[in-house]
């Protein structure tokens, strides 16, 4: 994928405002989609497009948050149209092959509960956004407090990208390296936590 950053970042700088906007509001909805894309480190380039004046702040940030929005919802739908499909199929569905029923009527509830707690700190959580995408679609979680949950969650992640890409100007492609070590972070705490909570629920099962 690196190999493609650099002339398709020349062939932005060439375009003009409008379609750089386009672009850069379709590669933040791709990157919620196909994770695979570094949708967070060409939003951060964004920002130095902002510092050399060639778009603006306000404009770059509300087009990368509505189609990054658009993006969590086009998951959430799949999430839901599948989630539909177990909840009335149960055993018959491959999914549950694999997943056992209890722990996944247990996951409908703990998202009930805390979904929107985990929305709304979604964008932060690398390595995890279409996850929890899916999970909220699979739980039906209240689309309108999933739509104003993940829109916080976006305007802030995305106002920090382009804020330091701006900061930063032509030196932009730093950033990906301290998004790569944030995420690799992120993976351990979450790693961690289960660990935690699994040895936790063990001691308990053996104290009783």
């Amino acid at each position: 994928m690196e190999a493609y950053l650099e002339p398709f970042v020349d062939w932005v700088e060439t375009l003009s405002p409008l379609t750089i906007y386009l672009v850069l509001g379709f590669i933040a909805w791709l990157e919620n989609v196909f994770p695979p894309i570094p949708g967070d480190l060409l939003v951060a380039f964004g920002g130095y497009l902002v510092a050399i004046q060639l778009i603006g702040f306000m404009p770059l940030l509300l087009i990368t948050t509505i189609t990054s929005v658009i993006g969590f919802m086009c998951m959430y739908a799949v999430g839901a149209y599948f989630g539909e499909k177990i909840a009335v199929q149960r055993r018959r569905f491959w999914l549950m092959r694999f997943i056992d029923v209890k722990y996944y009527d247990k996951g409908r509830r703990w998202m009930s509960r805390w979904g929107q707690g985990v929305i709304l700190a979604n964008r932060f959580l690398a390595g995890t956004r279409s996850v929890i995408s899916l999970t909220a679609g699979v739980t039906r979680t209240r689309i309108s407090y999933t739509v104003l949950s993940s829109a916080i969650s976006s305007i802030l992640w995305n106002a920090i990208l382009i804020g330091f890409g701006w900061i930063v100007a032509e030196n932009w492609q730093t950033i990906g390296h301290y998004l790569n070590i944030y995420g690799w972070f992120i993976l351990i705490v979450i790693v961690l936590l289960i660990a935690a909570r699994l040895l936790w629920k063990w001691g308990k099962k053996r104290r009783n």
